[in-house]
């Protein structure tokens, strides 16, 4: 954890694969998987929150192989006592503010948009359309992967997307402010 006591990348992708093993023994394959997918859905690719292995977690004791020995043979796997406290103390650790680099740069960007020529300003918000329209996709698809898992998930989900597509038609009234009716 942080000093703040809060999760590290690494400690995200842990409370992602103990959670989901925490609902029933997984195969080796299987849980790796899952948990990729729904961390890249969320973040999209990032190898930062892809480095954790699931190996590691066996190593520590926060998983134990009911059948087989972990990776080289796909073993059967399920959450030991150990790992089921480690999940107890990620779950209830403290959430820092928003602090999305990302965030920062698109502010940044909208703060100087002025400066740059209208051609440029277009390409710019074209570019954050883009980036928008990616993440509901990825948000989208998570969704639909997601049914079954929970109401809250689905609920914040929701919310996500929703907040999603407010800010395409947001950008893209923008867009047609700065340059006028996109021409087809």
């Amino acid at each position: 954890m942080f000093a703040d006591h809060t999760l590290t990348p690494k400690e995200a992708v842990r409370v992602c694969a103990l959670g989901t093993i925490a609902a029933g023994p997984m195969r080796y394959s299987d849980l790796a998987g899952s948990v990729r997918h729904f961390c890249g859905r969320v973040m999209g690719p990032s190898l930062d929150l892809m480095g954790t292995s699931i190996e590691l977690l066996r190593y520590e004791g926060l998983v134990d192989a009911i059948d087989g020995q972990g990776m080289e043979d796909d073993a059967l796997l399920a959450i030991s006592a150990a790992g089921r406290r480690e999940l107890q103390g990620l779950l209830t650790a403290k959430l820092r503010p928003s602090s999305d680099l990302t965030k920062l740069v698109i502010t940044l960007k909208f703060r100087f948009l002025h400066l740059l020529d209208p051609k440029e300003q277009g390409r710019q918000i074209d570019m954050l359309l883009d980036v928008c329209e990616s993440e509901l996709v990825r948000i989208e698809d998570l969704q639909a992967a997601s049914k079954g898992e929970g109401i809250a998930l689905l609920a914040w989900l929701d919310h996500d997307i929703k907040q999603l597509r407010e800010r395409l038609a947001w950008l893209e009234q923008m867009r047609r402010d700065l340059l006028g009716p996109v021409k087809q």
